[in-house]
C-alpha cells in the first residue's frame, strides 16, 4: 500500500550537472533532432522600440568563463509592458520577452537580441528603470541565481530605480550596469562574476 503524500521525504537538491542544455536548450548541445527553440531573438520582428543585442561572459571566481552556463532573460517592451495577463496592457504580436541564451562551449560568451525595455510600475507610484531580469544555472550552482541587468546610458533612471537603491555601496551597483557600443545594432555588454572581488550582486527573489 502506498503512502500518503505526507509521509514522503523531500528530493534533495543537486546541482545542475553537466547535462542542464540537453533539457532546456537541446540544440546548443548538439542534438540535431532536438524540437524548435525560442532562438536568441527574445522580443519577436514585430516589437516596436530599439533594437539593440546584449552579450557578455559568465565569469567564476578566477574571472574564466563558465561555458556551461545557461541564462534565462525576462523583460518589458518599450512601453514597459510585460507579455503577461497582468503585464500592464498589451504587447505586439509575437512578443515573448523572455528566452535562453546558453553560453559557448568554446568562449563562454552568451548573446540575446532583443529590443530596448522601458520602465516599469512600482510600489506608491514609483518607475522601475530599464532592465532586464536574469537566471543563472551551470554546474556547481546549487540554486539558480537571479540578478538584473540596467542600461548604462539610463543615468536619471538607474539612480532613480528603487532596487539599486536598496544596495548601500555604489561600486556594487556598478556590477548590474551595461555600458553601451554604439553600433549596428548597439551593444550593451554585460559579464557576470559568480564570485570574487567584482561578484555581481544577486537577489533572493
Amino acid at each position: 500500500m502506498a503512502k500518503p503524500l505526507n509521509y514522503l521525504k523531500e528530493t534533495p537538491s543537486q546541482t545542475a550537472g553537466p547535462y542542464v542544455h540537453l533539457g532546456l536548450a537541446a540544440g546548443a548541445a548538439g542534438l540535431t533532432q532536438a524540437p524548435a527553440e525560442l532562438g536568441t531573438d527574445i522580443a519577436g520582428p514585430k516589437a516596436q522600440g530599439e533594437r539593440i543585442r546584449i552579450e557578455g561572459i559568465v565569469r567564476d571566481g578566477t574571472g574564466a568563463p563558465v561555458r556551461d552556463a545557461l541564462i534565462e532573460v525576462w523583460q518589458a517592451n518599450a512601453q514597459g509592458r510585460y507579455a503577461h495577463p497582468e503585464g500592464g496592457g498589451p504587447v505586439e504580436p509575437g512578443f515573448r520577452g523572455w528566452g535562453r541564451a546558453p553560453c559557448d562551449f568554446e568562449t563562454g560568451h552568451w548573446a540575446v537580441d532583443t529590443v530596448k525595455p522601458g520602465p516599469v510600475p512600482w510600489r506608491g507610484g514609483m518607475r522601475q528603470a530599464p532592465h532586464l531580469s536574469l537566471w543563472i544555472v551551470a554546474r556547481g550552482i546549487n540554486i539558480g541565481l537571479s540578478t538584473r541587468m540596467y542600461f548604462g546610458d539610463e543615468d536619471a533612471a538607474n539612480a532613480a530605480d528603487p532596487i539599486l537603491g536598496m544596495i548601500e555601496q555604489a561600486q556594487r551597483r556598478a556590477t548590474l550596469i551595461a555600458p553601451r557600443e554604439d553600433g549596428s545594432p548597439p551593444t550593451y555588454h554585460f559579464d557576470i562574476a559568480l564570485q570574487g572581488a567584482d561578484e555581481t550582486v544577486f537577489f533572493d527573489f
